[in-house]
């Protein structure tokens, strides 16, 4: 797999990535917007960086002072466009916002270069009544960056990109010790002058750090194969405002429960992650790609079902339903195909070549034996050439006027049929209620014995104020979710946009232990307020 570095300084301000890579809507897709959405109104012009107003910084000279001499003069920011630049994610409601003229934004940017200095900021924060909102890439699509403040005087964005690099690395072992601000591509590049990768691609790969990775729970396009990014993971270094912790190292544990794990996951309300291990794996030797072509989605489905429990042994293996197949071939000017009915797959096997001729050769024969049919690989080399750009094509609807957002969900096989249907219906009816049209693509993007992921991606035509608008559906597509046996997120997190499902989800008790967690960690409730519990406002004594 071909990777490649995009320095933060590059990447745009108010869209995804970087804004050289950015490009039109293909004539194809231009065509077809009309007649799936209807007249579309162009949207006004975002207003330029320079036009944006932010509220003054809350920091006083004492804080900047006591902040300073921690990190030093060069890693404190209150300029404007730093503060911007760390204002948000990158949802579609992110990348609204950050088009309007008045933004809310954090009272500062600090930078912390190494563990110690991250627990000292956490304490001077925490006795100075002051929210932090730990900042790794910038990807976050749950509003998990959002600069609330949760009750607290004032609120700073902990960029922890300084700390990168590569601590440690095992080859005997497998395993892989970084600064927790390490980006995926830095990660690889790392490793890779070992012969190793950690093998860990999702969308936000380009941009997204190792401690985010693990704060979110990510799951790569390579898990079939690779695995969730938690289950990589064998030891951590947090730092809290009540001071450090360090878990894991054996492979094996039976002392007491596993209290890794309340960290991944847990998006910065407990702490921040300063350093991982990681499980690594030699580079492979070779890659197959296959695509392959189903008469329906429930027919593909029941072929992934096969596969995964049969554990045949693909590296990535994802399938399309017929409205994203159809899309698909259309933005890639194949109007023609787009027309025909069917599902498509794609298929990757990475490693050495005796295990991919295997592993290919088990897995085409249960799809084969499920209704499946081989295309070849071009299909599936074309899937792999363009999976980090997808959220460009997202900017270019936003600026044609149509709204373009995703969502993702997983549920037991058995219960999938039923949660697609109920998501979908909730999204058509959700975009109807007011007159609105929308056309909703998904995809089967992660798969297990018991079940798997499904990834929806909703382009409609919203009327009236987008946001408000979109929060009303997306309420209903979250009841929708709860009540049809899905989980409120497989892995974009939690962050505040779902917390209050969260909190559905894993009921009171588990709400109360995780807030007891959090008081014992974080008694003056500064870390990433809002973010899968509810802000509490603390007594300052």
């Amino acid at each position: 797999m071909t990777t490649e570095t995009t320095p933060a300084s590059t990447t745009s301000w108010n869209g995804w990535g970087d804004p050289a890579l950015a490009k039109d809507l293909p004539l194809a897709v231009r065509a077809l917007l009309p007649t799936i959405l209807g007249r579309i109104r162009r949207p006004e012009p975002p207003t330029a960086l320079a036009d944006v107003v932010v509220a003054a910084s809350a920091l006083t000279e004492q804080d900047r002072a006591g902040l300073i001499s921690i990190v030093g003069d060069d890693a404190l920011h209150s300029d404007d466009e730093t503060r911007i630049r760390h204002s948000g994610g990158r949802s579609t409601p992110d990348l609204l916002r950050l088009r309007q003229t008045h933004q809310a934004v954090p009272d500062a940017v600090v930078s912390p270069g190494d563990h110690d200095e991250v627990l000292r900021v956490l304490g001077f924060s925490s006795e100075h009544d002051i929210a932090v909102i730990p900042f790794g890439g910038g990807t976050s699509v749950v509003g998990a960056l959002a600069p609330e403040r949760g009750g607290h005087r004032a609120v700073i964005s902990l960029d922890l990109r300084r700390l990168s690099g590569l601590l440690h690395f095992d080859e005997i072992s497998g395993e892989a010790r970084f600064l927790a601000g390490t980006t995926g591509p830095e990660a690889e590049r790392l490793l890779t002058a070992h012969g190793f990768e950690l093998g860990h691609f999702p969308q936000s790969f380009l941009y997204a750090t190792l401690g985010g990775f693990a704060s979110a729970r990510s799951s790569g396009q390579n898990s079939a194969g690779n695995g969730r990014f938690d289950t990589m993971v064998t030891a951590l270094r947090v730092a809290t405002p009540t001071g450090e912790i360090a878990l894991g190292g054996a492979p094996g544990s039976a002392a007491g429960p596993d209290l890794m794990r309340l960290f991944l996951g847990a998006e910065g309300i407990l702490g921040v992650i300063t350093e991982l291990s990681v499980r690594v794996h030699p580079l492979p030797e070779t890659r197959r790609y296959e695509g392959w072509t189903f008469p329906d989605f429930e027919r593909g489905a029941d072929a992934l079902r096969l596969v995964a429990q049969l554990a045949t042994g693909p590296t990535v293996i994802r399938l399309s339903d017929e409205a994203e197949t159809g899309i698909g071939l259309a933005q890639h000017g194949r109007v023609g195909k787009a027309l025909a009915k069917g599902c498509s797959a794609v298929t990757v096997f990475e490693g050495d070549a005796a295990s991919v001729a295997e592993r290919h050769e088990r897995t085409a024969r249960v799809l084969t034996g499920a209704g499946g049919r081989p295309t070849g690989p071009a299909s599936a080399e074309e899937w792999a050439r363009g999976r980090f750009g997808a959220p460009y094509l997202r900017d270019a609807l936003l600026d044609h006027g149509a709204f373009c957002e995703t969502l993702e969900t997983a549920a037991t096989w058995a219960d999938l049929p039923r949660l697609k249907a109920a998501v979908t219906d909730a999204i058509r009816s959700g975009f109807g209620e007011h007159g609105s049209k929308s056309l909703i693509m998904c995809h089967i993007s992660h798969i297990y014995p018991t079940g798997a992921a499904l990834y929806f991606t909703i382009i409609g035509n919203l009327r009236g104020e987008v946001l408000d608008e979109w929060n009303r559906i997306k309420a209903g597509v979250n009841d929708a979710i709860l009540a049809h046996g899905g989980t409120i997120s497989h892995h974009h997190g939690v962050g505040r946009d779902h917390a209050p499902w969260f909190s559905r989800e894993v009921g009171e008790g588990g709400i109360r232990l995780l807030r007891a967690v959090k008081d014992e960690l974080d008694p003056s409730g500064i870390m990433n307020p809002g973010a899968l519990l509810p802000a509490v406002a603390r007594a300052r004594s």
